[in-house]
């Protein structure tokens, strides 16, 4: 039975780590916190995706996952760490690699030669390679005369929250190493189970394909926000104007929203700009208009809501995309922060996917609809979509979702 170790159990490495062992691998999962490494062994899934509970259960009733606060000898090893960036003011933020670099510096005492690590994390052009180099400073006695004696490569995980266990195994995978026995060696370990095609090239092209993949969303993105505060701004509906433009054959322009959010749009493209910043305006663009629509919506809200005494405002959606937890990014979160730094307890959160928040009291959506003077939409979760729009007619919508349409 071949042995895998996956550092880090968010949202993609516990789903992966799951999938493997119910495959017959045996899997060692890493996270330091330990609430979560306590709430895995239990079967008790620690963050909301479809159907991964029953999976998580299956895996550990097997035998075959087992999580614990430190690694231990295995065949693979995945990284699946977080890759934010610095919140240093700057106008390139810097790519923060230091989850990446702990996740590596506690596996090389247990690295074997022949062992095959892989860092799934997106990150940015070089990550692969210095994650390789850190091995060897580490660990000399897996350098050979002719190299490394552990293959490291990059595929970068490509799924959608939400969707993570169908797209984990259909979607296809670019896999490159750091020379290409390692290439060989990744992408051999996931044909074993991804039905999608494997495709092989090397480190520096894995990681940038990625970086492009997102970065070009945000751009698109952007495109329809920008749209949206146009069309707000001469009275006429962006719903209708994108569906009407969209009926074009080669036009396909995607959905405004309160910004862009979670743990791959909001931060990726930034890792291509630092690593070109004079050559990159576009991209920076792009970030620049989705962060600034979040502000737009907020300046919207308090704008209506200075035209009562004492408003109360009910914000529909913390997370950063409809039907998940995830808070990461989230511009939906941004906004409500912000309304309540301004009034206070008169604003009411609403986020059906969390039981609680640390910091930010959560309303049912049943109060939050009969008190509230104001009523921002600021995810499409299904039970917003759902609601019957006689509810609203009383208050003040802004629909920054576009689940009304209006």
């Amino acid at each position: 039975m071949q042995s895998v170790c996956v550092m880090g159990l968010g949202y993609i490495g516990l789903p992966t780590g799951s999938f493997l062992a119910t495959k017959g691998y045996r899997v060692y999962g890493v996270d330091v916190r330990a609430d979560v490494v306590a709430s895995i062994n239990e079967g008790r899934l620690p963050i909301v995706e479809p159907d991964l509970d029953i999976l998580l259960k299956s895996a550990v009733n097997s035998g075959n996952l087992t999580a614990a606060l430190e690694p231990q000898a295995a065949d693979v090893f995945i990284l699946a760490v977080p890759t934010p960036f610095l919140a240093d003011g700057s106008d390139t933020p810097t790519p923060d690699l230091s989850y990446v670099e702990a996740a590596t510096g506690a596996i090389a005492p247990v690295l074997a030669a022949g062992n095959l690590v892989i860092l799934e994390s997106t990150s940015p052009v070089g990550t692969t390679e210095r994650v390789a180099d850190f091995i060897g400073r580490e660990r000399p006695d897996l350098l050979g005369r002719e190299g490394l004696k552990v293959h490291v490569a990059h595929c970068p995980e490509r799924v959608l929250p939400g969707r993570i266990l169908l797209e984990l195994v259909e979607n296809d995978r670019v896999v490159g190493g750091v020379d290409p026995e390692s290439t060989d060696r990744a992408v051999e370990f996931y044909r074993e189970f991804v039905r999608g095609e494997v495709l092989g090239t090397d480190c520096r092209s894995a990681e940038l394909s990625k970086l492009v993949e997102n970065a070009f969303r945000d751009v698109n993105i952007a495109f329809a926000n920008e749209l949206s505060m146009v069309c707000e701004s001469v009275g006429i509906n962006v719903w209708d104007v994108i569906r009407l433009a969209n009926r074009h054959p080669r036009v396909s322009v995607l959905q405004p929203g309160a910004g862009v959010g979670g743990h791959c749009i909001a931060v990726d493209p930034w890792f291509i700009v630092s690593s070109a910043p004079e050559i990159t305006p576009l991209i920076r663009t792009a970030r620049s208009v989705n962060d600034g629509k979040s502000r737009w919506v907020l300046e919207r809200i308090l704008e209506r809501a200075s035209r009562f005494r004492e408003p109360k405002i009910a914000c529909l959606g913390l997370a950063f995309k409809p039907d998940i937890d995830d808070l990461r990014q989230s511009p939906a979160l941004e906004i409500a922060r912000g309304l309540i730094a301004v009034h206070g307890e008169r604003v009411m959160c609403v986020e059906p996917n969390l039981e609680s928040f640390d910091g930010l009291p959560l309303t049912p959506l049943s109060d939050a609809l009969q008190q509230a003077d104001i009523v921002a939409v600021l995810v499409a979760h299904r039970p917003f979509r759902e609601l019957d729009a006689a509810l609203l007619e009383e208050k003040v919508l802004i629909d920054a979702a576009g689940v009304f349409r209006v």
